[in-house]
């Protein structure tokens, strides 16, 4: 059963509350899971019972997803203002210094809280921000296909769609390698998360200028791509390795953009040796 927890973090022009909706499951180490634009906490759920069998895993909407509720008015959805929001929101349940793992957006702000070292040990599942300006745009402008194909659509077809292989493959095989493989149910779930993510635009308009340039040293770092990444390109992952030299650079075969469901074993070792190290 998710949760909310309300808490203050601080801005350039003062404390501020925002509220996160996450899920926590598990025992051991805390790990914190973090998703890609567009998505919710449940893009994890295909993993999130092997990590909980080692780990104590917190599963986040972020602020402006799945049922997160936007950021306070003012507050830009950049890493100058998430990753507060991040660390306070760790710092509200209890969790020190956590392991993280990151998809995407998720990824980007994984390798932030490290450089920050508000963490123990990052994986990072196909990160934004290791891209060139033409990825970047091509990126952002299928996101908002995406976007806009799942906000036309009445709620009715998308369930109806979902109910096969052909129309989950026609909803979500932009980030998923095997769609198929997705239940109906989560379909439906996450195609209604794109559609009602209230930090969409404004997160698509925070990223235009990010670029990832600083090596990670403070913590052990693991970057991972899949090999059938249509979103992100899986070159990226060669310049993350030349930005943080001392990342392991991980192939997810047969994996899409979002890999967690296309290959859920692996991808669930891969963040356990992550946060071994």
């Amino acid at each position: 059963m998710s949760a909310q927890i309300s808490f203050s973090f601080e801005t350039p022009g003062g404390p501020r509350t925002s509220s996160v909706t996450y899920e926590r499951r598990g025992a051991g180490e805390p790990l914190l899971l973090l998703h890609g634009i567009g998505h919710h906490w449940q893009a994890w759920e295909p993993v999130l019972d092997i990590l909980a069998a080692e780990r104590d895993v917190v599963a986040v909407d972020l602020p402006g997803f799945g049922t997160s509720p936007a950021l306070p008015e003012g507050c830009a959805y950049d890493l100058s203002t998430v990753v507060p929001v991040l660390g306070a929101f760790c710092a509200a349940l209890g969790l020190e210094r956590p392991h993280v793992a990151g998809n995407s957006l998720g990824g980007l702000l994984a390798l932030e809280l490290g450089r920050e070292k508000l963490v123990r040990s990052v994986t990072a599942l196909s990160p934004a921000g290791f891209w060139s300006e033409g990825e970047r745009r091509y990126a952002f402008g299928t996101l908002r296909a995406m976007r806009s194909i799942a906000l036309s659509m009445p709620v009715p077809m998308i369930e109806r769609l979902s109910r096969s292989a052909a129309g989950r493959t026609a909803l979500t095989s932009t980030i998923y390698a095997r769609p198929g493989r997705r239940s109906p149910e989560a379909v439906v779930a996450e195609t209604l998360a794109l559609r009602e993510a209230t930090g969409f635009r404004e997160t698509l308009e925070a990223g235009r200028s990010v670029v990832f340039g600083e090596d990670v040293t403070a913590v052990p770092v693991t970057v991972a791509w899949g090999t059938q990444d249509r979103l992100l390109l899986r070159r990226q992952g060669v310049r993350a390795k030349r930005t943080v030299p001392g990342a392991r650079l991980v192939r997810l075969p047969g994996c899409g953009h979002v890999p967690m469901s296309d290959d859920p074993a692996l991808v669930a070792r891969v963040i356990l040796d992550g946060s071994s190290r």
